[in-house]
């Protein structure tokens, strides 16, 4: 056998050659993707022109790209009406000003951002900015103030409830029920992180794409579970993983790296063992185990545990919201299941359908987020 030991190895010489041909080295084709980048967001393909800075700059270092990819997701933004995309694009847009304050072009965008963000109500952030630049803001003030006297507080009670922690998903849902009446409410969840670490991941990656804004619940089935995150079709046919995990529908959901880099092929592969318990978050998925992508089911208070082993449960809804009025998450779910199906107005017990009203999440967000993280982290 030959000696191959002072031999450079092919995958050496390959990553040399794409060191050679990083595309951000050129000055030139740098610019050239600038400009294609602006095409693309006047013609209203915002996506393209993410997809093309993020080959030329995918650490976003040069203002210029962030200011561009903050207007594509501007775009975005005002197509989906989704609060993430909005604090997205105005985290780039910050970060280009921060980068270059004296360009016109990115302090009159992120302005524009701004603006429309408070004509729709939406916080540049989902938790208020603590710091400004090393200095505190009134928010950071009076949280820390608020801190101290729940600390004291916390001295003279043996048993608290579950508190809002960092990662977890909150979603904003609206239904009507039989006797007409709208209703708002919202669930806190959290994901199984040890246990299912990639539905878990998936699910965030959804949540922060903002795909899960303004979807149905298209299946309601009442002493069972409610379920929806079909963000393609709306109808239970559609939608993917938010990352890739090395599997792929059209390769029989097995492993297999031909759909990298096309999304909406993404599955994820079973992660079995948590319970169907009341309350609990599981993933849709067709006749193979690994074929679930973005479609999750809530399992109402009569639990699913027939499915244990079956289908990936990977978080829990904790707590909720009716009306302002707190609750617990399976009550909220309990609620939704009772929503009127077909003519006669009567619950949908036993029925594998529509509501006569669209159960509607409104908005899914990630409890903690802010907007400073990297644009390229966003997708």
């Amino acid at each position: 056998m030959a000696d191959t030991a002072d031999k450079p190895s092919k995958i050496t010489l390959d990553v040399e050659k794409v060191q050679k041909k990083t595309p951000f080295d050129s000055e030139e084709v740098r610019k050239s993707t600038w400009k294609r980048a602006e095409k693309l967001i006047t013609q209203g393909k915002p996506e393209g022109a993410l997809i093309a800075l993020r080959e030329i700059d995918a650490s976003g270092s040069h203002p210029t790209t962030l200011r561009l990819a903050g207007e594509a997701t501007h775009k975005i933004a005002q197509r989906t009406n989704s609060k993430s995309e909005y604090r997205k694009a105005a985290s780039l847009l910050r970060d280009s000003v921060k980068m270059n304050p004296k360009d016109k072009n990115s302090n009159n965008a992120y302005n524009n951002v701004l603006n429309e963000m408070q004509d729709k109500r939406i916080s540049e952030s989902v938790i208020p900015r603590m710091m400004n630049d090393g200095t505190p803001t009134v928010a950071g003030m009076f949280a820390f103030v608020a801190s101290l006297i729940l600390i004291l507080a916390g001295l003279g009670i043996l048993a608290q409830p579950k508190s809002v922690s960092v990662g977890d998903v909150i979603m904003e849902l609206t239904w009507t029920d039989t006797d007409g009446v709208f209703h708002e409410g919202t669930i806190w969840i959290q994901l199984y992180e040890e246990a299912t670490p990639m539905h878990a991941e998936s699910f965030r990656a959804n949540t922060d794409a903002g795909r899960y804004d303004n979807t149905i619940f298209h299946r309601i089935v009442d002493g069972f579970m409610i379920q929806g995150g079909d963000f393609e079709n709306r109808d239970g046919t559609g939608g993917h993983a938010g990352k890739y995990f090395g599997y792929c529908a059209s390769s029989g959901f097995s492993e297999s790296s031909e759909c990298e880099n096309q999304m909406t092929d993404w599955v994820i592969p079973a992660e079995f063992g948590q319970t169907h318990d009341p309350g609990v978050i599981a993933a849709a998925r067709s006749s193979n185990d690994n074929s679930a992508g973005s479609q999750f089911y809530l399992v109402d208070s009569t639990g699913a545990y027939s499915l244990d082993d079956q289908y990936t449960a990977f978080g829990i809804a904790y707590k909720g919201l009716i009306d302002g009025t707190e609750t617990t998450g399976v009550e909220v779910i309990d609620q939704i299941s009772q929503v009127g199906c077909g003519s006669s107005e009567s619950s949908c017990s036993d029925q594998n359908k529509l509501s006569t009203y669209p159960v509607t999440v409104v908005s899914a967000s990630i409890a903690g987020s802010d907007s400073s993280d990297p644009w390229y982290q966003f997708w």
